[in-house]
């Protein structure tokens, strides 16, 4: 289907952002969707001055900054490429223009929404759960990919632990 969104008509515009490049910062609104075509970007916020990753996303994957892109107010999310990344953007406008051009458009932007509040409720369990070896065991059983996509110093902090933390319960 996300093929299907990319072959749509639908206007995509094609950026690069350098290792550390933003897409978005904190206190702007996030107009546009992106799809990553080739690199991996961190979307995450500031805690008292400590960076606290919410999310990934990587080569195949659809991201948007939802808070912001929903309700047309700035958002405290950055999103920020973690190596060289290739995205193409559509803007909300087109974007909503082609949900709601067909019945199985909208069913599939539908989809894309399920699919990250459920992401979010997962999320969430993984902050709740105080063991740092069942978290990472959760992660590694939902997103395998992300461990070959994400260098360790940005999952050990997805997953609130240490780098060090992290290398172990690899190696075990």
């Amino acid at each position: 289907m996300i093929q299907k969104l990319l072959d749509s008509g639908l206007h995509w515009e094609k950026k690069e952002f350098g290792r550390y490049g933003f897409l978005k910062i904190s206190g702007s609104t996030d107009t546009d969707i992106y799809f990553v075509e080739k690199g991996s970007v961190r979307i995450f916020m500031m805690d008292d001055n400590e960076e606290r990753i919410i999310r990934f996303g990587y080569t195949g994957n659809i991201i948007v900054s939802l808070d912001s892109f929903l309700s047309g107010k700035p958002s405290e999310l950055y999103i920020q490429a973690i190596k060289k990344t290739i995205v193409r953007t559509a803007t909300k406008k087109d974007f909503y223009e082609f949900i709601r051009s067909s019945e199985e458009n909208l069913k599939f932007w539908n989809s894309i929404l399920e699919d990250l509040v459920l992401q979010q409720m997962e999320r969430e369990k993984d902050l709740l759960i105080s063991s740092p070896k069942e978290r990472f065991e959760r992660v590694l059983k939902r997103s395998p990919k992300l461990f070959q996509e994400v260098p360790n110093k940005y999952i050990a902090n997805y997953l609130r632990m240490s780098p060090e933390t992290l290398s172990r319960l690899k190696k075990s």
